[in-house]
């Protein structure tokens, strides 16, 4: 007789496995009501949408899973901090909102966003990334169309918060603007400017986005320290190296781009011209510094020579001495050139009483000459110092890195090369570099045609000029290099 049924006190518990049923033999029909209760099976629970469920419980499944709050009514006093799963109706009738994603989120959160009345565009929701990126970049997001309804999802640290869905976005990132901090800060219209007189930090903490927002560049001017000039009817020293982008096409809103970073800003220090002090006669000027922003820098400008050929650098010293040559400007080559050559001396006798002039940033120092040729004596003339560069980066406009003047020697009245601040229609130079010294203290010199060397202007890179000759100390030495500047510029509204 076939067994038809079995009850349970006939089996040992485990004495029956899977593998002893045919397949299709056990069906929900042969079964007794109750004989399978939950707490016979291994698995007693699932998970929905990250959330335990017991077996025979029941759960509620709304659009998508999201777990939609009361609405928010905007009132411009606070924001809101979203929690992973929610949906916000957000009323931003009377004002703009903020609504903060969470500080932590791992892959697959998800926050549900509806524009409740139809106002955002009249007052803009502002989604703020908190630390995470949105779309992959790290900027908040405005929400600026009326009806928008969407849903961001969490993926990773690369690109953050993803848009799963949308309807009636014009623009999911919101216009910003560089903002940064170091140096002194100015404006100039719709321009920031950053001056650096000495060394700092340029910090970089939101970037341009957006189609209304600015441009991630910025414009520069990076001047280097002048070179000093040289003592005892000496060489005047080269201006520093002059780098700029100012202006620039596109309305000057920047062609050098920047990151979310700090740029350590160096300025270059002006160097110091040739002493008198013993046993040495002859004391050549020292060489400005760097000046270094980001990927650019400019090369201090090389000294004014005493007695010997010019110093190369941003732009090149002045030689002084028999038949010398003056400094090579544009040292190390950049383009555009940074700077120009300095000036060189006349061979002959007599033609070392006269220096030539630094270089300077758009002309090269002139040279010194001897228009009466060998012999004649008493007849050298000191090289100019070359012009430098004017630029108005600031919003005015100011010269940087001219070339010192040449200084000239003892009982020779010709003047001293000289680099002064433009004056238009007078037809001097645009530079910044010291005039060069002249003369000396000798009783039979008139004190009238007696004239100190100056030094380069501070913060515009100028070069010093270079010594005159004679027993009084105050006339032999060289002028100290200007020091050097770092401006940066862009487009802050």
């Amino acid at each position: 007789m076939a067994i038809n049924k079995v009850g349970s006190k006939g089996i040992e518990d485990g004495s029956v496995a899977s593998a002893d049923f045919a397949p299709n033999t056990v069906t929900s029909a042969k079964l007794q009501d109750g004989a399978v209760t939950n707490a016979k099976l291994t698995n007693t629970s699932v998970t929905l949408t990250g959330s335990s469920v017991s077996l025979g419980d029941s759960v509620s499944f709304n659009n998508k899973f999201v777990d939609w709050q009361s609405v928010i009514t905007a009132d411009g006093s606070t924001g809101t901090t979203a929690v992973a799963g929610n949906g916000y109706f957000i009323d931003t009738t009377s004002a703009a909102h903020t609504l903060t994603l969470p500080a932590s989120a791992t892959i697959g959160d998800f926050i549900a966003i509806k524009d409740y009345a139809g106002t955002f565009n009249t007052n803009n929701l502002t989604i703020a990334r908190n630390g995470h990126n949105i779309q992959g970049v790290a900027s908040d997001s405005l929400i600026s169309t009326n009806r928008a309804s969407l849903v961001l999802v969490y993926v990773d640290s690369t690109k953050g918060w993803l848009y799963w869905e949308e309807h009636n976005i014009a623009d999911l990132q919101q216009n910003t603007f560089i903002e940064a901090t170091g140096g002194t800060i100015t404006t100039s219209g719709d321009f920031k400017i950053h001056t650096f007189t000495g060394d700092g930090c340029f910090v970089v903490s939101t970037l341009g986005l957006g189609p209304a927002g600015g441009p991630s560049n910025v414009d520069y001017l990076v001047v280097a320290g002048g070179g000093g000039g040289g003592n005892l009817f000496a060489g005047g020293g080269g201006g520093g190296g002059y780098r700029t982008t100012f202006p620039s096409p596109g309305c000057n809103a920047g062609t050098f781009p920047i990151s979310l970073t700090t740029y350590p800003i160096t300025v270059g220090g002006g160097g110091a011209g040739g002493s008198m002090a013993p046993p040495a006669p002859y004391r050549s000027g020292n060489s400005g510094s760097d000046s270094i922003f980001s990927t650019i820098t400019s090369a201090g400008g090389g000294a004014g020579a005493a007695n010997g050929g010019g110093v190369s650098g941003g732009s090149g010293g002045g030689a002084s001495g028999l038949g010398r040559v003056g400094g090579t400007g544009n040292t190390p080559p950049v383009s555009p050139p940074q700077g120009s050559n300095g000036g060189d001396t006349a061979p002959g006798f007599q033609a070392d009483t006269a220096g030539g002039g630094g270089g300077g940033a758009t002309e090269a120092g002139v040279n010194a000459t001897n228009p009466g040729g060998p012999g004649t004596g008493g007849t050298g003339i000191a090289g100019r110092g070359g012009a430098g560069a004017s630029n108005s980066i600031t919003g005015s406009s100011l010269s940087y890195s001219g070339g010192g003047g040449g200084g000239v020697g003892y009982n020779n009245p010709g003047p001293g090369g000289a680099s002064i601040n433009h004056v238009a229609g007078a037809g001097s130079p645009c530079g910044t570099g010291g005039q060069g010294g002249k003369s000396g203290c000798a009783p039979s010199y008139p004190p009238n045609l007696q004239q100190q060397q100056q030094s380069g202007t501070a913060n515009r890179g100028g070069g010093g000029g270079g010594g005159g000759a004679s027993p009084c100390a105050v006339m032999g030495p060289g002028g100290n290099g200007g020091k050097g500047i770092v401006i940066i510029r862009y487009k802050f509204q």
